[in-house]
C-alpha cells in the first residue's frame, strides 16, 4: 500500500512518461485497437496499471492463503501442498461403457472421477419411458436403478475415489444410489467423498433441466443438506454452478453474481428450514468456468472467494472459517470450442487450464478436443488429462501460491469484478432475492442480452474466432467420433426389464409409498429414497411420486 505522497509521484511519473515517451510512438505508429475490453466485455483494459490502479489494502484485500479474505487461496499450502482433483467428466451409453471410461482414466492417472448423466436420468425419466426415445445414453450414462450404479462402479472402491455427479432435479434419488452402493461395499457413510451438483437454479436460469417448482426443489436441497451433515460429513452437498450460466452467455461478473446469489438462495433456504449455518456450510461446494482470457479468468476466481466469505460472515453470520472458505472445481468452456480446425481446441483448454490452477482451483475438468462434435474419443480424453498433468509436473504454475498476486493489472482487475458482481447482488435483492429475480426472468434476460451482443460481436468481425471469423481453411474435419448406437437404447431398456423382474414388487411399492407420505409431510426424504433404491425403485418411478405430489415447473408460474 502505497502513502499519499507516493502514489502522487507515481501519477506525476505517468504522466510525464505518457508525454515523452508514449506520445510520439502513438503519434507516428497508434494501436492495434482503440479500445481493449476483457473478455466478456465487462471492463475496458487499460494501457498501462501503476500502483494508483491497484492501491489495495494488503490485510483487508489480499491477505494470505488459508486465511481471510481467501483471495490467495482456501488452504495455507495450495498446490504445493497437494495438487487439483484432476477431475475428468466421462459417462455415455451404458453402464458397462461407462465403467470401461471410468477405469481407463484412472489406469492413465485421474484422480476423482465425474459423471455424466443422459438426458432422461437428469429429467427422472427411465430409459422406457416415450419422453426418453432417442436420448438414452446420449449425453451421459443412463441410470435407472443401483443395478446401473453397481455396474458404473463395478471393480471401484467409493471409499478409494472421490465422485462427482453433475445431477440437478433427480439429485436426491442419485445420491441416494451412490450411498446404498457404499454400504453394499461396506465403505462407511462418513467415509464416502464427492460431490452432488444439486444444483436447480442454475437450471431455471440457464440449462431448463428442472422437473419440480422452486419450493419443493429447495426441500430436497435443504433435506439432503441436514442428510450429508449427519451421514456424509466429507460429501459436499452441493455444486454452486456458474459454469452453465457462463455457458448461456453472461460476463465474469454475471458468472460471479448470479452464482453467489444461488448460494445465497440456498443457504437461506437452509437457515430458514432450521439448520446451523456453521453445520452445513464448510459442505457447500461451487463449480466455475474457465474461459479464454487468463487474466480475467484469473482475477474472477480470487474475487469470487473474497466475496464468499464476506457474504458468510457478514450476511449469515457464520464463525466457523470452513463455512467462509469457497472451494471450486472448474471445467474449460465449452462453449469456446469450435468445429472448425477441432485441433485448435487442445490450446483454448490449455491456457483455460492455466487460468484455473492460477486462480486456486481445487479441481479440474479439461474438455476433449473433439466436444464440439460428439462425446470425447479415448484418445482425446487422454490428451485432456495430460494437459493437466503436463501443467502439474511440467509447467512451474502449481509451485508458488496465487503467483499473480500484486500485479497492478490483477489486482485492479480482481476489485473490478467484485464491486460489478456486487452492484448485480444488490439489484437482485432489490428484485426480491435471486428466487424471484429468476422467477421473473430478469437474470436470464441479462444473460441474454450479453450472448446477443457478443454473438453480434462475433458475426460482424469484431471478436476474432481463430478457425471460425478469421484464419479459414477450406478443408472439412475428419475426426473420429464417439458415437452411441441405438443398439445401447436397446440393451439399457432390456437391462431395466429384467431388474423389474428379478426384484420385489411389494418392498418397491411399499417404499414408494412412504416417499409420497413423506413429501406431503416435513419428514426428510433421503432415508426413504436411499431404502426405496435399495428395493431397486427405479430413478423415474421415484421422480414420478414427486412429480404427483410436487407438481412440475412452468417457467413464468408463481
Amino acid at each position: 500500500m502505497f502513502d499519499p505522497d507516493e502514489l502522487e509521484e507515481i501519477r506525476e511519473a505517468k504522466a510525464e512518461w505518457e508525454d515523452e515517451t508514449l506520445g510520439p510512438t502513438l503519434d507516428r505508429f497508434g494501436e492495434r485497437k482503440a479500445e481493449f475490453t476483457t473478455d466478456t466485455g465487462g471492463n475496458v483494459v487499460e494501457r498501462l496499471y501503476t500502483p494508483d490502479d491497484a492501491d489495495v489494502d494488503y490485510d483487508e484485500d489480499v491477505g494470505f492463503p488459508g486465511e481471510k479474505p481467501y483471495t490467495r487461496g482456501v488452504y495455507p499450502t495450495m498446490h504445493r501442498g497437494r495438487l487439483w482433483t484432476m477431475r475428468q467428466y466421462a459417462g455415455f451409453g451404458t453402464a458397462a461403457e461407462t465403467n470401461e471410461r471410468f477405469r481407463y482414466l484412472i489406469d492413465n492417472g485421474s484422480s476423482g472421477l465425474s459423471l455424466a448423466f443422459d438426458l432422461p436420468t437428469q429429467m427422472g425419466y427411465d430409459s422406457d419411458a416415450m419422453m426418453a426415445a432417442g436420448e438414452v445414453g446420449k449425453s451421459g450414462v443412463a441410470i435407472d436403478s443401483l443395478h446401473d450404479m453397481e455396474t458404473v462402479f463395478d471393480g471401484i472402491d467409493l471409499g478409494e475415489v472421490s465422485t462427482s455427479m453433475t445431477i440437478n432435479a433427480p439429485a436426491a434419488v442419485l445420491l441416494a444410489m451412490y450411498v446404498a452402493l457404499g454400504d453394499k461395499q461396506g465403505v462407511p457413510r462418513e467415509e464416502l467423498r464427492g460431490t452432488i451438483q444439486n444444483d436447480i437454479m442454475k437450471e431455471y436460469i440457464a440449462r431448463n433441466l428442472y422437473i419440480f417448482p422452486p419450493e419443493p426443489s429447495m426441500r430436497l436441497i435443504t433435506d439432503i443438506f441436514a442428510f450429508c451433515a449427519a451421514e456424509t460429513p466429507k460429501f459436499n452437498t452441493i455444486s454452486i454452478s456458474g459454469y452453465h450460466i457462463r455457458e448461456a452467455g453472461s460476463t465474469a461478473a454475471q458468472e460471479v453474481a448470479f452464482t453467489l446469489g444461488n448460494g445465497i438462495q440456498y443457504v437461506e433456504a437452509a437457515v430458514e428450514a432450521g439448520l446451523d449455518v456453521d453445520e452445513f456450510a464448510p459442505q457447500l461446494s461451487f463449480f466455475f468456468n474457465a474461459h479464454n482470457n487468463i487474466l480475467e479468468e484469473v482475477a474472477k476466481f480470487r474475487a469470487a472467494r473474497r466475496m464468499w466469505a464476506k457474504i458468510m460472515e457478514e450476511r449469515f453470520g457464520a464463525e466457523n472459517p470452513k463455512s467462509m472458505q469457497l472451494k471450486f472445481h472448474t471445467q474449460t468452456g465449452g462453449s469456446t470450442l469450435t468445429a472448425q480446425q477441432v485441433e485448435n481446441n487442445v490450446v483454448r483448454v490449455a491456457y483455460q487450464a492455466l487460468a484455473a490452477v492460477l486462480g486456486g482451483t481445487q479441481s479440474l475438468h479439461t474438455n476433449g478436443k473433439d466436444e464440439a462434435l460428439s462425446l470425447p474419443t479415448e484418445k482425446s480424453v487422454r490428451t485432456a488429462l495430460r494437459t493437466q498433468q503436463i501443467l502439474a509436473h511440467e509447467s512451474g504454475a502449481a509451485d508458488t501460491i496465487d503467483p499473480l498476486a500484486g500485479s497492478y493489472y490483477v489486482e485492479a482487475l480482481t476489485d473490478d469484478i467484485e464491486d460489478e458482481a456486487f452492484d448485480l447482488l444488490d439489484e437482485v435483492d432489490d428484485r426480491g432475492g435471486m428466487l424471484d429475480a429468476v422467477k421473473n426472468q430478469w437474470v436470464q434476460r441479462e444473460i441474454q442480452d450479453v450472448a446477443y451482443e457478443r454473438q453480434r460481436e462475433i458475426e460482424e468481425g469484431e471478436r476474432v474466432i481463430v478457425g471460425v471469423n478469421e484464419y479459414q481453411v477450406d478443408e472439412e474435419p475428419t475426426v473420429e467420433v464417439q458415437e452411441v448406437s441405438e443398439e445401447d437404447e436397446r440393451k439399457q431398456v432390456d437391462s431395466l426389464d429384467a431388474r423389474k423382474d428379478d426384484r420385489d414388487d411389494e418392498a418397491v411399492e411399499a417404499a414408494l409409498e412412504d416417499i409420497r407420505a413423506a413429501a406431503n409431510g416435513d419428514e426428510n426424504l433421503l432415508p426413504l429414497i436411499v431404502t426405496a433404491v435399495k428395493a431397486y425403485a427405479t430413478v423415474g418411478e421415484i421422480c414420478g411420486v414427486l412429480r404427483e405430489e410436487f407438481g412440475e415447473y412452468e417457467p413464468g408460474m408463481a
